[in-house]
């Protein structure tokens, strides 16, 4: 088996709820499938503030399998 873990830092919105870029997240799931793997696990953590304006940050670390 061969796995690929990556990780994608994922910007709170300022105002409101949810991330400002899910489509960073998105896109790294889909661009691992068109190379043959599947998402196995995924794991969230808050890393925390940015200060003024930053917005919190969430780390998704997320570990993909060979289909192959």
């Amino acid at each position: 088996m061969h796995y690929v873990v990556l990780q994608v830092i994922l910007k709170e919105k300022l105002w409101g709820t949810g991330s400002g870029n899910l489509t960073s997240l998105e896109k790294t799931i889909n661009d691992q499938a068109a190379k043959g793997y599947r998402l196995h696990t995924i794991t969230t953590a808050s890393s925390g503030s940015k200060g003024l304006g930053g917005g919190d940050r969430i780390q998704a670390t997320m570990v993909f399998e060979s289909l192959g």
